[in-house]
């Protein structure tokens, strides 16, 4: 009598299963040698018995494992999706830090330029395009002019002029 089982298996699968059917036969005949019984099964419904529990253990096994891959298969796109945004996020906020230095360099560029302004010491801040002037001018018309230099940088939204005046 053809085994039915292995004519369904490709041929590659058909080894395993023979070990499996040899490794029952093993453990049937073991069992025999020992002389237990089985609810008074002969060997052969002894075989049979432990070939289908093996089956069903076999088809419990691809069941988890096609269930743990579909859930693992989930799991990495969500965190791919999770890294992904915060990369973008990160990038934006350290674009925006970069904007911002690159505004702080251009106005203290733009006023150590000014002779003026060039021997004062004047502290520029910038945030979110926001530029701060702190420190101290020698006449109201060159803080006046700290304000114009600052204003006139690509990417300055607004511009808080503390300027103090100190007479020199």
């Amino acid at each position: 009598m053809k085994n039915q089982l292995s004519d369904r298996l490709p041929a590659s699968q058909r080894f395993n299963t023979s070990l499996v059917v040899l490794g029952s036969v093993a453990l049937v005949l073991a069992l025999s040698a020992c002389g237990k019984k089985d609810d008074d099964k002969t060997a052969g419904q002894q075989l049979d018995s432990a070939i289908g529990k093996t089956d069903q253990a076999a088809a419990d096994v691809k069941a988890k494992t096609e269930s743990s891959m579909a859930n693992a298969g989930t799991a990495l796109k969500d965190a791919t999706q999770n890294a992904e945004s915060s990369a973008k996020e990160l990038a934006s906020k350290a674009a925006e830090t970069l904007d911002d230095v690159a505004i702080t360099t251009a106005v203290s560029a733009g006023l150590a330029k000014d002779p003026d302004l060039s021997a004062i010491k004047i502290n520029v801040d910038t945030k979110n395009g926001a530029v701060t002037l702190n420190g101290s001018a020698p006449t109201e018309a060159a803080r006046d002019k700290a304000s114009s230099i600052a204003k006139a940088v690509k990417g300055v939204n607004s511009v808080e002029n503390k300027l103090v005046l100190k007479a020199g």
